[in-house]
């Protein structure tokens, strides 16, 4: 009878320790399913923020750019390069607005987590942040490059793409199926952990000298912030052009 019931308790301590949670979250009934309100909230702010600036930079398109539009073009620019670099000269035009969605997005995040006073939001449980301090936001950010990059080498070699993993000895079989698995672990825990980080290097010297100390460390935040996120994009850019290329 022990040994049937101690399969059975391992799986409950299993099923306990899952559902151990760091601090207090606020949580949403949607449709019977349960999600995370806060990194809803701050995900939608986000989006707002970007689709609100983009709208209102190229309302009004000139041939000659000023001011807004300028801008838009320059970082336009800067995503074409980073894409073009990465992918290839042949294949990077279709996935510019990939790389650049995800780039753009995972940078106001992180900005929104160092600038925005989120902590003036009251909610009935936790408080808000930025949404890439989430692993959650973070995995699924990893897991659209992972179907991205599988996407890219299926469509670009079709069956074929799986030859990758038998080469250049089919030994190495094993190694590089896991390869495909850590590529989106470390996409994930490396943005989580360095924006989680950020903030709480910032939050211990708000509380005892509030006004001088944490200046300096938030602007070191600030450009540690755009740095994670442009790791992300251009790891993302990299493993794309790496599938249709066919080679490590």
């Amino acid at each position: 009878m022990d040994i049937v019931q101690s399969p059975i308790s391992t799986l409950n301590h299993i099923y306990e320790i899952s559902g151990v949670e760091v601090g207090q979250h606020f949580y949403w009934q949607i449709g019977g399913f349960q999600v995370h309100a806060q990194v809803l909230i701050t995900s939608w702010v986000v989006i707002a923020v970007l689709s609100g600036s983009a709208t209102i930079a190229v309302r009004d398109p000139q041939t000659i750019p000023t001011g807004g539009q300028n801008f838009v073009e320059y970082i336009l620019e800067f995503l074409r390069d980073l894409t073009r670099t990465q992918i290839g000269e042949e294949e990077y035009g279709p996935w510019v607005s990939f790389i650049g969605t995800m780039f753009l997005f995972i940078f106001v995040s992180n900005w929104s987590g160092a600038l925005l006073p989120w902590g003036i939001i009251k909610l009935p449980h936790g408080e808000l942040a930025a949404p890439t301090n989430d692993i959650n936001t973070t995995v699924a950010l990893a897991s659209l490059t992972s179907v991205a990059y599988f996407y890219a080498g299926l469509a670009k070699k079709g069956l074929g793409y799986f030859g990758k993993y038998i080469q250049p000895t089919p030994i190495l079989l094993p190694i590089n199926i896991l390869e495909d698995f850590t590529k989106p672990l470390s996409l994930s825990f490396r943005l989580s952990g360095n924006i989680l980080a950020d903030e709480l290097v910032v939050a211990v010297p708000v509380s005892p000298v509030p006004l001088v100390v944490p200046i300096p460390v938030m602007f070191l935040g600030l450009f540690t912030s755009g740095i994670q996120a442009l790791i992300f994009a251009t790891l993302a850019a990299a493993y794309i052009g790496e599938s249709m290329e066919g080679h490590h």
